[in-house]
């Protein structure tokens, strides 16, 4: 099941999918509301079934210097990069608990414990997600459910295009990375799968980096 508040760009990624053979249904609402969140699970549930596996992968990324940084911004990455997976979450985890299983994924990020000048909400919103899953292993582990996260490092997407494209930035990264790269995104897949799967039955609150060893180095 894909989700996403871009119908448009669902129905695309949904008919690419479903092209390469996947069985495939989407379902779009808006993460950061509510309301939409309640319903639009409610209407998952009625057309799939239980969900098993939830990931939580909604994020946006804003950068000014602190003293500078807009009270509107602010609010928009605390809304989907934090608000948006307590409440999917919180929605999904009640048919989890019924049940007495399921996993749940949070796609945090290194800056949950590092930072840099300019993303400061973006590390406030990603130690949030850290802090999520601990708690929410505290509250559904005895129900049987995993709850987990996925701290990338840097890695080339259109996010981060502007800054893949950027010499020196680039340089930075590569020197600071112990694998002397950016990742790429398939790389991300082998934790997602564990992390899915019943190899991770007795791994819980955990947030799992995968960033080529930047925060093992100094």
């Amino acid at each position: 099941m894909l989700h996403g508040r871009d119908a448009e760009a669902l129905a695309r990624e949904t008919d690419a999918l479903t092209a390469d053979g996947a069985s495939v249904s989407s379902a779009a609402f808006d993460v950061t509301e509510e309301d939409a969140v309640e319903h639009g699970v409610a209407r998952v549930l009625e057309r799939v079934g239980a969900i098993d596996v939830l990931v939580n992968n909604a994020g946006v990324q804003s950068r000014a210097p602190f003293t500078e940084f807009p009270t509107a911004e602010w609010h928009r990455l605390v809304a989907t990069n934090l608000t948006s997976a307590f409440l999917v979450s919180r929605a999904v985890a009640r048919g989890m608990q019924q049940r007495g299983r399921g996993k749940i994924i949070h796609i945090g990020s290194v800056q949950f414990m590092l930072g840099r000048p300019g993303i400061t909400p973006y590390a406030a919103t990603k130690g949030g997600i850290a802090m999520l899953t601990r708690g929410m292993c505290a509250d559904l582990g005895p129900s049987g459910i995993q709850v987990n996260a996925i701290a990338p490092g840097y890695f080339a997407t259109d996010l981060t295009a502007p800054l893949v494209a950027d010499p020196d930035f680039s340089d930075w990264v590569e020197r600071r990375t112990p694998a002397g790269r950016w990742g790429r995104v398939d790389e991300l897949i082998g934790a997602a799968v564990f992390l899915s799967s019943r190899a991770s039955d007795f791994v819980n609150g955990q947030v799992l980096t995968v960033d080529g060893g930047m925060t093992a180095v100094v």
